[in-house]
């Protein structure tokens, strides 16, 4: 079961703090990622991490400014979202990979086997 917290409402410029808490599994079994949804457009990758924290990946659009972690003793995964736009508005889920590799991870949907229900983030300008 994946829990996701911290989205709210900011301004253009500010930050959040996502945190992605996890139960009921080896949280070291899973990649982690965190993935997006604005009104009337496709579910997309934003952000990923492998299981040992040794790999992660960006979309473009927020490569610079997003920063994902995970805490493998805690059972959870963050994403550090910094200087946010209007643009970054949308619903935010963290989902987890099932995968042996420790250091490879996807930025595929339909790879992830769980998902989180999603927070709301919402940037005005």
């Amino acid at each position: 079961q994946l829990q996701a917290s911290g989205g709210g409402l900011v301004q253009a410029g500010d930050s959040l703090r996502l945190s992605c808490a996890a139960s009921g599994r080896a949280f070291t079994n899973f990649a982690m990622g965190w993935f997006r949804q604005a009104p009337g457009k496709e579910r997309e990758f934003v952000a990923g991490i492998s299981r040992r924290a040794g790999t992660t990946y960006y979309a473009d659009s927020v490569k610079g400014r997003f920063t994902i972690s995970r805490d493998n003793t805690k059972t959870t995964a963050y994403l550090q979202m910094d200087s946010l736009r209007p643009e970054d508005t949308a619903v935010y889920y963290c989902a987890a990979d099932r995968t042996s590799s420790l250091y490879m991870l996807s930025r595929s949907i339909t790879e992830y086997d769980y998902w989180g229900q999603g927070t709301q983030v919402t940037v005005s300008s």
